[in-house]
């Protein structure tokens, strides 16, 4: 038996929370780690992290044990000590055009747009991710024992989910998340056009007032729904190119003027955006010798002062603290669960 069954099968009696109930938690959870200004950008991390796995809100009945272990995996990971800074300037090789966003991204366009698009993931394939997140590892294996033996969870850098995931597609009560195969159409039918990509992906992953903080204006949200969208796996290359090309038409969007090191120590690009409501942005790192996705990290502009958890001191953020890092290291289709390219 694996452990998501093990996992289902614990408590398959226990009743099902509904967002209203959960959402208090959460909102005071997102609230300490980074204000009003990031509350969804974290919750949406958090989620995205821990979705393939809580998924099935029956987990809410294993009580403050995972309750208590995903907190403190998220908290320390985003308010413990500062994260080394990784965006020391690297030399930029080859052809590499970083003067503008539209410079990088229509030359990574230009590149994805000649390669072959491969035929479409079999439903009963799965895809292979492995990601290189040294503040979740890390968190983990400081979690007391008697903690990490009671959560049928565990952190690996692998993981592997189904292509064709009927179930989770049918699960409506995320709006962030959508599964391998809906995500690989979704990139597959999206517009020529920027302006009506971005509209299309602003429909796909909506915004709105809630837990998740007050709407977000329109190149803020065009942004978070990109991001949501390249953490998929696969997308399409011409896809791949369309939604590029898209990106450096949102407003505020920049590009460093040189590689980065990412958590897993490559030279990779970076395209980034200031969130509107807090002191930090958000990057997404971009691969520079094929133009994949390669991770996401956020990153501290000004430093400041956030409210801590209640009874604690407040948590000061430094200008160039890294507050997420993580590296994708490896993508792939793979036949069987558990199978390694």
């Amino acid at each position: 038996m694996d452990e998501m069954t093990q996992l289902r099968e614990l408590r398959a009696d226990a009743p099902v929370p509904d967002r209203a109930a959960l959402a208090p938690g959460r909102s005071r959870l997102t609230d300490a780690i980074a204000g009003n200004g990031g509350r969804r950008t974290l919750a949406l991390r958090l989620r995205l992290r821990l979705t393939p796995m809580l998924r099935d809100w029956r987990v809410a009945s294993l009580g403050a044990v995972v309750a208590v272990t995903a907190a403190a995996l998220v908290l320390t990971q985003v308010i413990g000590p500062s994260a080394p800074d990784r965006s020391a300037p690297a030399t930029v090789v080859g052809d590499l055009d970083l003067s503008s966003p539209a410079a990088a991204l229509n030359r990574a366009a230009d590149h994805l747009e000649r390669q072959e698009v491969p035929p479409e993931p079999r439903a009963d394939q799965w895809i292979y991710i492995r990601e290189v997140d040294g503040w979740q590892e890390r968190q983990w294996e400081e979690l007391p024992e008697e903690v990490r033996k009671k959560t049928p969870m565990t952190y690996s850098p692998d993981r592997w989910v189904p292509y064709d995931d009927k179930a989770a597609e049918n699960d409506t009560s995320d709006t962030d998340y959508r599964t391998a195969r809906e995500s690989y159409r979704i990139a597959a039918a999206l517009p020529e056009d920027p302006e009506a990509l971005l509209a299309r992906l602003r429909e796909v992953f909506p915004t709105g007032s809630g837990p998740d903080g007050a709407p977000e204006a329109k190149d803020e949200h065009s942004f978070r729904a990109l991001s949501v969208l390249l953490e998929s796996y696969p997308i399409p290359p011409d896809a791949l190119a369309r939604i590029y090309r898209a990106m450096a038409t949102v407003g505020g969007v920049e590009v460093t003027g040189h590689l980065i090191r990412d958590a897993s120590g490559r030279e990779v690009i970076a395209v980034a955006r200031k969130h509107d409501r807090s002191e930090s942005r958000r990057e997404i790192l971009i691969d520079p010798v094929d133009y994949s996705y390669a991770g996401n990290r956020d990153v501290v502009t000004k430093t400041h002062e956030v409210p801590g958890p209640e009874g604690l001191a407040p948590i000061v953020q430094k200008r160039g603290d890294v507050l997420i890092d993580i590296a994708r290291t490896h993508a792939a289709v793979v036949d069987a669960k558990g199978q390694k390219p």
